[in-house]
């Protein structure tokens, strides 16, 4: 995730100063003089030096063990609520050598914690409220516990009472007086699923998720009373408090600061963007298109990738969760408002051009030819004409009688990831009526296809990845797997590389040179839920959910040669080798400068048989397989074979002779 720090001096205008960028899940944060302290759910406890709110940099972290909910501070020590693993105290008198002194296993799940004298007061879950002493940190011990009867997801303290944010059961008021004896004094139904709290004199405020904030007065702790509510537009999952103003998160929309210096009669003066869900990614050039559901179609200038920067952005109206680039053009599936066409020629000012409603949840989008394939979830697979793209037409449908997630193509066919239903293989070439003409169960739940040569890789959620024969399309066949660890969500593929967007697990990527037996050589924590991926160059780009647009340098994409530290002087295409060959050779290409590049394989006929490469590439030496397969991944007859380099202004044809 990313800590973010901005400006509220002025409430009504947030500002942001700066952000860094933290390992995993930001669940939690507290400051105490010039650190804040972050419970990070996977990555433990993260210090961050603030002194310079406009350069943060991570100066500690601790790993607690278990799943960093909240975080607290008291005197030289943090208090961690760590999921499964209970209390943790971290000694944190020296930020950059942080230590832990104790542990109290709660017995549930620890989800909250607040301080007060000598007890920590945590929020356990299922198991309720539990007291512990921590006057002496390195030995905690529990003196009391209350149920609350629900899920104690927060909790806040004020004077003698622990008010508990406990999910369905609303805001608990517990008598803490004698921490050995809690009792529950007082109870308010908050009506929606309580998972925050916040004090501050008579009132308290509680984050009931989707029914927005609740305004409490507790001034008789027995007997709670609403005065007024204030209904945001996401889901509300906490709240701080700062003189007369309540800082509300609000899920995907973001910090509403509302002026609560009227408790009955609470008014937003302000909003803060954190940013949506990027669901998916596609390269043109020099920029990425995130497809960011609520928040439509980010345009990014990754020239200079170290400082990627937004330059243009369109509301696409609905929940863009995946994009596709050709031309000038981006194609966004936009949920439940279909097909939306971005004229993006200039990126600063996208202009929606045309739209198609798709009857379903367009999920995803894969252009050919003139026609985009749009997965529209249970609505099947839609082929629609976008020749024109100011008035796209549907011409053709396929009901595969699950839930469409994602659409890969190869010549004639289309392979479509089905949910439930496994893989389906469409036969395209009469787009105006599609056949299904094969099928395979991949075992959980298809969310995910791309394909090379005579494979296809199936991104099959907690199965991980399938790999499957696909040279015969009636009778598609798994000839490999492998176990992902998280849950594989996007797949894509360079040379004998798979990349797979693994949710909590990031981005794995998977030598697959030999399908039968693929084996993980590389792994990068992207902090959120990797939930699609797009190669170009020597870079890796994750849509990663709450967490926005990953960019990874990897020296494994396109096969990059070793010696790419000394960039080419000048572009060239290299007699392939092994040559004659049977049944693979290498060709080599010299690229000194970011370029669109096309290396093409001809037969003695003149006719396109493989696309080799047909993107932008950073510049470097590449050195590029050829099974000697066309794009269907039909083995190719023996016979000489023309390939030629398109670069810059370069153009270069050399000859390889395929043996039986």
């Amino acid at each position: 995730g990313y800590l973010e720090i901005v400006n509220i001096s002025d409430p009504t205008n947030p500002v942001e100063l700066s952000k860094v960028l933290i390992p995993n899940i930001v669940m939690g944060i507290t400051v105490g003089g010039s650190y804040a302290y972050i419970a990070d759910k996977y990555a433990g406890l993260r210090i961050i030096n603030v002194s310079n709110p406009q350069n943060p940099e991570e100066v500690g972290f601790y790993d607690t063990g278990g799943y960093a909910y909240g975080v607290t501070l008291n005197g030289n020590y943090a208090y961690v609520a760590d999921g499964n693993d209970g209390l943790r105290i971290i000694d944190v008198s020296v930020p950059e050598c942080p230590q832990e002194v104790g542990y109290y296993d709660t017995g549930s799940y620890a989800h909250g914690v607040a301080i007060s004298g000598n007890y920590a007061y945590v929020a356990d879950l299922s198991d309720g409220l539990r007291i512990i002493d921590v006057s002496t940190p390195q030995s905690p011990q529990e003196v009391g516990y209350y149920d609350t009867g629900s899920y104690a997801y927060g909790v806040a303290l004020n004077s003698n009472y622990a008010y508990v944010a406990d999910g369905n059961d609303g805001l608990r008021i517990i008598d803490v007086s004698t921490p050995q004896s809690p009792q529950e004094v007082g109870y308010h139904d908050t009506g929606g699923y309580a998972l925050g709290v916040a004090i501050s004199g008579i009132y308290a405020y509680v984050a009931d998720w989707t029914d927005g904030l609740r305004v409490i007065n507790v001034s008789t702790p027995q007997s709670p009373q609403e005065v007024s509510s204030y209904d945001t537009e996401g889901w509300v999952q906490g709240v701080a408090l700062n003189g007369s103003f309540a800082y509300v998160a609000d899920g995907t929309d973001g910090v509403r600061i509302l002026d609560v210096s009227t408790p009955q009669s609470p008014q937003e003066v302000g909003y803060y963007d954190t940013g949506g869900y990027a669901y998916g990614v596609a390269i043109s050039g020099s920029f990425a298109y995130v497809a960011d559901l609520s928040d439509g179609l980010r345009i990014i200038d990754m020239s200079t990738p170290q400082s990627p920067q937004e330059v243009g952005y369109y509301d696409t109206g609905g929940h863009a969760r995946g994009v596709a680039i050709r031309n000038s053009y981006a194609y966004v599936a936009d949920g439940n408002d279909g097909l939306w066409i971005i004229d993006v020629s200039v990126p600063e000012s996208p202009q929606e051009v045309g739209s198609y409603d798709t009857g379903g949840y367009a999920g995803s989008v894969t252009i050919s030819g003139n026609y985009a394939y749009v997965a529209d979830f249970d609505a099947g697979l839609r082929i629609i004409d976008v020749s024109i793209p100011q008035s796209p037409q549907e011409v053709g449908y396929y009901d595969t009688g699950g839930w469409v997630q994602g659409v890969a193509l190869s010549g004639s066919y289309a392979y479509v990831a089905d949910f439930d239903a496994g893989l389906r293989i469409i036969d395209v070439s009469i787009p105006q009526s599609p056949q299904e003409v094969g099928y395979y169960d991949t075992g959980d739940k298809a969310l995910g296809v791309a394909i090379s040569a005579s494979y296809a890789y199936v991104a099959d959620r907690y199965d991980g990845l399938l790999i499957i024969d696909v040279s015969t399309p009636e009778n598609p066949q798994e000839v490999g797997y492998y176990d992902t660890g998280g849950g594989a969500y996007g797949v894509a593929l360079s040379g004998s590389y798979a990349y797979v967007a693994d949710g909590n697990d990031g981005l794995r990527i998977i030598d697959v040179s030999v399908p039968e037996s693929p084996q993980e050589v590389g792994y990068y924590d992207t902090g959120d839920y990797a939930w699609g991926v797009a190669l170009s160059g020597n870079y890796a780009y994750v849509a990663d959910m709450e967490d926005g647009l990953y960019i990874l340098q990897n020296d494994l994409l396109l096969s990059v040669s070793d010696d790419a530290g000394q960039l080419p002087g000048r572009y060239a295409l290299h007699q392939n080798y092994p040559n004659p060959f049977n049944p693979e050779t290498v060709v080599q290409i010299d690229i000194p400068e970011r370029s669109d590049v096309r290396l093409i394989v001809y037969d003695i006929l003149g006719r396109e048989v493989r696309h080799l490469v047909a993107e932008t590439r950073e510049a470097g030496i590449y050195r590029i397989p050829w099974d000697g397969r066309n794009d269907n991944g039909k083995q190719l007859p023996a016979g000489v074979y023309l390939t030629t380099l398109e670069a810059g202004h370069y153009h270069k044809t050399i000859k390889m002779l395929l043996l039986k």
